[in-house]
């Protein structure tokens, strides 16, 4: 399995980061993490919370920890409000169940790792997600209802 490098990642913090400041988003946290987990790549704009870099790493870590864009959780709770609660706890807390935690996806379709983005509204912060990966022409898998 691949994993995204270094080189792309700064591409998709920056692209991520552009994306937030011409849509006029809150100052923004990004964080890349590769396949397995690691941080590969982040950016803090001057003025985002100091607790921004755990929550996006959070949002990253947990779409890469449950195979799917964290968009997936909100659609997940709707129908069993316990699954949150669980993961919750079989992951000590450091999943962050919220949009903006996007997969990073190769033209195979193979996850080779995950952005998340802490500042603005999950929405928000997933668009300029969205933007970053597109930016260096990998696909963006946000998760969330089926079809």
């Amino acid at each position: 399995m691949g994993s995204v490098g270094l080189s792309q990642a700064s591409r998709i913090v920056d692209a991520a980061l552009a994306k937030g400041r011409e849509t006029g988003c809150d100052p923004l946290t990004v964080v890349v993490l590769d396949a397995g987990g690691h941080l590969v790549a982040a950016k803090r704009e001057d003025g985002s919370g100091i607790l921004r870099f755990e929550i996006a790493f959070g949002k990253a870590w947990g779409a890469l920890g449950m195979g799917f864009g964290s968009r997936t959780y909100v659609e997940r709770a709707k129908v069993n409000p316990a699954f949150v609660t669980a993961l919750m706890a079989a992951s000590g807390g450091r999943v962050v169940p919220v949009p903006s935690g996007v997969l990073i996806r190769d033209t195979g379709g193979q996850v080779i790792g995950a952005v998340g983005i802490s500042g603005d509204t999950s929405d928000r912060d997933e668009v300029c997600a969205l933007a970053g990966i597109a930016a260096v022409g990998l696909t963006a898998d946000p998760g969330g209802p089926p079809g």
